[in-house]
């Protein structure tokens, strides 16, 4: 036995639709990209904070590390999506991510690519809205819109992306 940080896994996940999504779904979704000629992201958004601390640091025996920084907080947020190949798309923003936020991103990468895209994403909200959901239908020539299982972040490389720029980006 070794100490070591636990994995976080909400208990609201479906181990057998994740299995289901990787063995048959995911594989199947490859196949069509394939036959069309499209290519998969898979996409998120997040919160940049100003205040945001990771990682650790050192201090003498019973006293906590302190980091200087501002006491007036900014932050921004950022969608994105990264293929297999690692090409990226992304959109810095300012405000809740809504539905305009989700469809203007969109709007660039149909811009941008020249393949069809399959765009797979979690199940936030906006994802599902009504005006996403007609915009994805009125494009859908283009453009695919897929939902991941639900409480899965560690099927969608993107969310690696996101830990590397909170992690690794702030700290400088």
């Amino acid at each position: 036995m070794s100490a070591q940080e636990p994995v976080r896994r909400a208990y609201e996940r479906n181990g057998a639709v994740i299995e289901r999504w990787l063995n048959e779904d995911y594989p199947q979704i490859a196949k069509e990209a394939k036959l069309e000629k499209a290519t998969i992201y898979l996409g998120d958004e997040m919160r940049l904070r100003s205040d945001h601390i990771s990682g650790t640091s050192f201090a003498l025996k019973g006293q906590t590390p302190v980091v200087r920084a501002t006491g007036q907080r900014f932050g921004c947020n950022m969608v994105s999506a990264i293929t297999n190949r690692g090409e990226l798309s992304f959109m810095v923003f300012e405000g809740t991510f809504r539905n305009a936020t989700v469809i203007e991103f969109m709007k660039r990468m149909l811009r941008q690519v020249t393949r069809k895209i399959y765009l797979i994403v979690d199940g936030h909200p906006v994802h599902r809205s009504v005006a996403v959901r007609q915009f994805v239908a009125d494009n859908a020539e283009r453009l695919r819109l897929i939902r991941l299982p639900g409480y899965c972040p560690e099927l969608n490389p993107d969310e690696l992306l996101n830990q590397d720029v909170k992690t690794k980006v702030l700290l400088q």
